[in-house]
């Protein structure tokens, strides 16, 4: 059976390797109540080694027919050199940038969502790294079909993780706390030990007292 110092360092290790990591992959929401806003979640994680790239970013809106063949597909939105930049379409105006600045998050967020933003998306993301002997590429395109609907949804999956979020929180935090208080007597009862042995070796008359060093007559 481990023991408590065990447990405690695979507890810790857990905590260190969570910490390290700086981008999750989420995927997108799929259903935008009307009239509200929606975000399109675009994530390309970059690795450590990978920080210094040219990155550039084009959100494309596809409209497809009921058996899914494309009828038409259109520039909306593009990021290029840092910033923004203006795309004649009808999305323009309604279209801002959601993204982090370490261009790891992509996303951008629609403004006013109507009926006719139902569809796809594609998000196109394009990165030329700066190395010192060469410049790698790569290309990734991530999908999102949209959903325009009158009123939210109840989604039972996102309550049931929250709650166990929590539930979740509340035991680490009782775990800490029952931590710290099992540290805190232990460290009171070696304090209390020390003490007491100290007044009664100051309650001994000093001629009963041990003395290692003194000299051993013949």
């Amino acid at each position: 059976m481990p023991t408590r110092v065990q447990l405690q360092t695979f507890l810790l290790m857990l905590c260190a390797g969570s910490i390290q990591l700086v981008c999750v992959d989420v995927p997108s929401g799929t259903e935008a109540v009307l009239g509200k806003d929606m975000k399109l979640t675009c994530i390309s994680c970059m690795k450590r080694e990978e920080v210094k790239a040219k990155t550039l970013v084009h959100w494309y809106y596809v409209l497809k027919t009921e058996r899914g063949s494309t009828v038409n597909k259109s520039l909306i939105y593009k990021f290029e050199v840092d910033s923004p930049v203006p795309v004649p379409s009808p999305f323009m105006g309604r279209l801002l940038w959601n993204g982090s600045q370490d261009l790891q998050d992509l996303s951008i967020s629609i403004r006013n969502v109507t009926y006719d933003d139902s569809g796809v998306y594609e998000c196109h993301v394009f990165r030329q790294f700066e190395f010192d002997f060469f410049s790698p590429s790569i290309s990734i395109v991530k999908n999102i079909s949209l959903k325009v609907i009158e009123e939210a949804s109840v989604d039972t999956a996102a309550i049931y993780s929250e709650i166990m979020m929590y539930v979740l929180l509340v035991f680490l935090t009782f775990w800490l706390l029952v931590e710290m208080v099992y540290c805190y007597r232990k460290i009171s009862r070696s304090d209390k030990q020390a003490q007491d042995t100290a007044t009664n070796y100051l309650a001994v008359p000093s001629g009963h007292k041990e003395n290692p060093t003194a000299p051993i007559s013949e």
